[in-house]
This record gives C-alpha cells, structure tokens and sequence, in this order.
C-alpha cells in the first residue's frame, strides 16, 4: 500500500492549483516542522473490524527540556488522530478522534525515568486510568513516544469504500501543564517549541 503524507491544505479551486501546492509541499517535507521532532512514517491500515495507525516520530528533546526534567518537572506530550471525511458542499465531516496523552517524569531516588500512557488527559499527580512504566534511561522512555503502533482509530464501518477520507495526525509537547514559572520562560525559548501537523489521505484498497 502506498499512500502519501503532506501537510494539510485547503482544497484548490483548479487542477493545476492542487498540483503545484502539492509539489510544493513533496519538496519541503524534508524539513522539520518544530525543533525536535519529525514524522518519519504515517500509515493506516485495515486490522480484523478497525482502521489502525502507525505513526514513527524522529523525537530528541533539547537541552533546555532534558534540564527541566532533571529538576523535577514532568513534561506532557499529545498525540491526536482524527478520521475525517472530504464533503464538498461543506466543512469536512469528522468521523472519528482518538487521542493519546503522554506523562514522562525523572525520579531522582531511584535514577529511573517514569512514563504514563493514557487515552484520557493525565492528572498532575499522575494517577488515573494510565499505563505506566519505568525506564534505566531518557531514550528508552522516549522510545516508547516515537513508536506508536495499532493505534486503534475507527471502526472498520466508518471507512466507507466510496467516500474520499484522510487522517488529520498532530503531536506536541503540551506546555499548558508546565508549571507556571516554567510556561512563562517557555515561551521565549524555541526548544520547548515541539509541535506538528500532518495529513495522510486513506487508500483505496485500505478502505475495502
């Protein structure tokens, strides 16, 4: 199955229009879109009765972030997938959503890094309904964020055969949940700036 991932655009008045914006989008998509973090694969496919997605993130934390974990702080990152049907006469259609939250924490005590998984936002504390596991190092944990696999995202009779449909895809590290200090000196620094958006439109064959 081949499909292709661009970034999200408008729909072209004209053929030509669509062509050049796309072959200007095929050019840039080498680029990174915020410091730290690329999409190196997006891919949805047809599992038993569920359209699943795969997404493999190229994410290193810079320095300014990797020092805010070690004195404590918790850094939240937010991974949403949205199946969205194209309609002509309107605003797309939003099919399904489906969203993961991230909580990855270093405990000094123990020299062990902590990370949470849940579908559903993650309290301060850090308790709740989430998945967690403890890690020897920062790059096993972060491990775990740029895979992220079988990510169940609709059911397999919201991928209709004859309709035109695309998965919107977002990431980003979620400066909201920063301690306040933290937020107001985030702001002027572009290593927290760790964020991306991207399209991958559902093949044929993917939606028999």
């Amino acid at each position: 199955m081949i499909v292709f991932i661009t970034h999200c655009w408008k729909k072209a008045r004209h053929a030509h229009e669509r062509w050049q914006l796309l072959a200007w989008l095929l050019l840039g998509l080498a680029g990174p879109v915020a410091a730290g973090v690329e999409l190196e694969q997006l891919r949805a496919e047809r599992e038993d009765t569920a359209l699943v997605l795969h997404a493999h993130l190229k994410l290193e934390l810079e320095p300014v972030v990797v020092d805010a974990l070690m004195k404590g702080v918790p850094i939240h990152f937010v991974a949403e997938a949205e199946l969205m049907r194209d309609r002509w006469y309107w605003y797309d259609r939003k099919v399904a959503l489906t969203t993961r939250y991230y909580r990855l924490a270093y405990q000094p005590l123990t020299r062990q890094w902590r990370l949470q998984v849940s579908s559903e936002p993650i309290a301060a504390g850090g308790t709740g309904t989430s998945i967690a596991q403890s890690f020897e190092s920062l790059e096993a944990a972060l491990d775990v964020v740029r895979r992220q696999s079988g990510w169940r995202l609709a059911d397999g009779a919201d991928v209709e055969a004859d309709a035109r449909q695309y998965v919107l895809y977002r990431f980003r590290l979620d400066m909201s949940q920063l301690p306040r200090p933290f937020q107001l000196a985030a702001g002027n620094q572009s290593g927290w700036n760790m964020g991306l958006s991207r399209t991958l439109r559902i093949a044929a064959e993917t939606a028999h």
